[in-house]
């Protein structure tokens, strides 16, 4: 079901241009019971999704052997994940070493031994490590120390104001775990010690973490440590002999991302919380490996997902399998979808179209009123240096030419060998050359993204499709469409976070003082513009969701003046396929958890908000004072 079925009330367009494109919609769409959500993104995926289970399947069956390598081993992958048979045969035991391995362990000390060779496992630790490009110095690479996810989705869920939910939520979490002991055999009082301690151990670290919102602001995260200061975190763990173990050379410096966690990690692993550390570690491992095993633990392993996200059932057995595969070997797919289904021309057709709302940018950067001839220079610089990725890789990531299945050993045993290669390659990379082609998003996937390390925008070949871009539209709804979300990836380069960044991808501050403070005050109107606006779920926080409006607002105005620019404009097509690309039907429960931690506002307000900043929706519409779409001037927000 899409929208396109249902004609626009046109009496609604003045008062609520959302619900003017898509109400009747909304009022007949049925969210999928194995999914939260429908419409908009989420029908491109469910399309894509039937189109790549029936080729694989047919390639299960037989029916098409693929002449691809990489290809014929994620089939193999494939058949494991799907053979239920086997999985049920097989039970709990491929997981049984694997939470031995944890429970064997003596102390404190017999854990640290242990770690570099845990960690490369993949078992989780309070002090996760990861090797990404060095923000100030995107050449290299460097170490960064980053903070454990909390049980509950946000560091506010465990404070009062939300402890009914959190109270909900954690309910829901302990009898998972519980089931999921009893499915592997243990004892309820084994289960019940376990799930407690590990409960405490998470509860210890809330408090000193991050919330979203201070996440959202992710040049933060930058806080360079010697390894002596380093060091100084943890007198229980020698954490940078660790870190040199792990990433296999000296280590010279450790970015940490949340020093505030890092300062209370000397309360948090000590030998008298050992016990709660090997318990957190267990039910973690325990939840991790369910969906590999028997049918009856993969479907209890997503009981506390389907409860944030509000699914009604779990996903059936071969879908299950479907993802886990595709998710595993996600480029190789993404690279077969791209070919079979998006090919060089369209690769070529769009690749223009992005370069044509890049020059658009560009003019509007240099026409722009408020910035200082020094800082404008310097924008234009970072937009010519802008690198364009579009549809699918040039070439397979060579990490997947080391994927070979072993069909005689379970499909746990093959996840946990790929583990092994991903995490090898991942810390091995400290002492080599960046990377800078490898891809964030496989291009089987719909969305899109920009990189400020690398200052690149990249659009999967799967956004490239109706309603966002489609031959059979208007050239104006097009660019409602995919034009703003290409102009919206531009704009993050000089959002909020991306401004700070320089062409180069550094984070370096090219801006004049009075230029930055300026700036920063239209960022602030945007927040305000946003902050504490009314859903369904609740309140809008607009300092999360600032640097996507900021986008929103950039790529929204750029793709309008390209509209207009173009021969055929016709820019009531343009805003009611704005309108129509963010057409979506949420469970209540994913809205409620998108406005605690999700940098992007609810989409509605995404629709409804932006345009209202425009003068030209005013005078398409004919909106005037008194009609619900309509804001005065004073308040209308325009930065780029």
């Amino acid at each position: 079901m899409t929208n396109k079925q249902y004609p626009i009330n046109e009496a609604l367009l003045k008062d609520d241009l959302y619900q003017a494109v898509n109400g009747e919609w909304l009022q007949h769409a049925v969210i999928p019971a194995d999914k939260p959500t429908t419409g908009g993104f989420a029908d491109l995926a469910d399309n894509i999704e039937k189109t790549l289970m029936a080729d694989f399947q047919a390639m299960l069956d037989g029916k098409d052997i693929p002449d691809d390598p990489y290809l014929q081993e994620f089939i193999k992958y494939y058949r494991k994940a799907a053979n239920f048979d086997e999985r049920e045969a097989l039970g709990f035991a491929p997981a049984q070493k694997f939470l031995d391995r944890i429970l064997d362990l003596k102390d404190l000390q017999d854990w640290q031994e242990a770690l570099p060779e845990l960690t490369m496992s993949g078992y989780p630790t309070p002090f996760p490590m990861s090797v990404d490009p060095d923000m100030k110095d995107t050449a290299h690479y460097a170490l960064y120390a980053e903070a454990p996810h909390l049980i509950l989705p946000d560091k506010t869920y465990y404070t009062d104001e939300k402890k009914d939910q959190a109270d909900q939520l954690l309910a829901i979490y302990q009898n998972m775990v519980r089931k999921l002991f009893s499915l592997a055999g243990y004892s309820a009082d084994f289960a019940e010690d376990h799930l407690q301690r590990a409960l405490a151990f998470d509860a210890a670290l809330a408090p000193h973490e991050k919330d979203s919102t201070e996440r959202a602001d992710y040049t933060k995260m930058y806080n360079k440590y010697t390894p002596a200061e380093f060091a100084q975190t943890s007198s229980a763990i020698d954490l940078v002999a660790y870190a040199q173990r792990l990433v296999g050379t000296t280590v010279d410096q450790v970015i940490v991302t949340e020093p505030n966690y890092y300062a209370a990690l000397n309360q948090l692993v000590t030998p008298a919380t050992f016990a709660q550390i090997q318990s957190w570690i267990v039910v973690k491992m325990l939840i991790a490996m369910a969906p590999y095993l028997t049918d009856e633990m993969r479907v209890t392993s997503s009981e506390y997902g389907r409860a944030l996200s509000g699914s009604k059932e779990a996903k059936k057995p071969q879908k299950a399998a479907y993802y886990l595969a595709t998710n595993q070997f996600d480029q190789v797919v993404g690279l077969y979808y791209g070919h079979k289904y998006f090919g060089p021309q369209a690769k070529a057709d769009v690749h223009h179209m992005v370069e044509k709302m890049v020059a658009v940018y560009k003019q509007r950067l240099e026409n722009n009123d408020w910035l200082s001839a020094a800082t404008r220079k310097q924008a234009v610089v970072k937009l010519n240096t802008l690198g364009i990725n579009v549809g699918y890789p040039d070439e397979l990531d060579p990490l997947y030419t080391k994927f070979s299945v072993d069909e005689s050993a379970s499909l746990l045993d093959n996840d946990h060998e790929f583990t092994k290669i991903i995490l090898k390659d991942h810390y091995g990379r400290l002492t080599k050359p960046v990377d800078r082609t490898r891809w964030g998003m496989p291009a089987h996937m719909v969305n899109a993204y920009y990189n400020p390390s690398f200052n690149i925008i990249v659009f999967p070949a799967a956004i490239l499709q109706a309603p966002f871009y489609s031959l059979d539209q208007p050239a104006s709804a097009n660019y409602g469409g995919i034009g703003a979300v290409i102009a919206h990836e531009i704009s993050h380069a000089f959002d909020n976070n991306g401004a700070k960044f320089d062409e180069y991808g550094n984070m370096n501050n090219w801006w004049t003082d009075a230029d930055l403070k300026h700036f920063q005050e239209l960022a602030e109107k945007m927040i305000k513009q946003f902050d504490g606006l009314t859903t369904p779920a609740g309140k809008v926080n607009g300092k999360l969701v600032v640097s996507e409006n900021i986008a929103d607002a950039g790529g929204l105005s750029c793709a309008l003046q390209a509209a207009k620019e173009d021969g055929s404009a016709d820019l009531r097509a343009f805003f009611i396929n704005w309108a129509r690309i963010w057409c979506m039907k949420s469970s209540l429960e994913r809205q409620k958890l998108l406005l605690a931690i999700d940098v992007h506002s609810p989409h509605e307000l995404r629709a409804n908000i932006q345009v209202k900043n425009l003068d030209d929706f005013y005078q398409t519409f004919n909106v005037q004072p008194g009609d619900g779409m309509y804001l005065p001037a004073s308040e209308r927000v325009n930065i780029w």
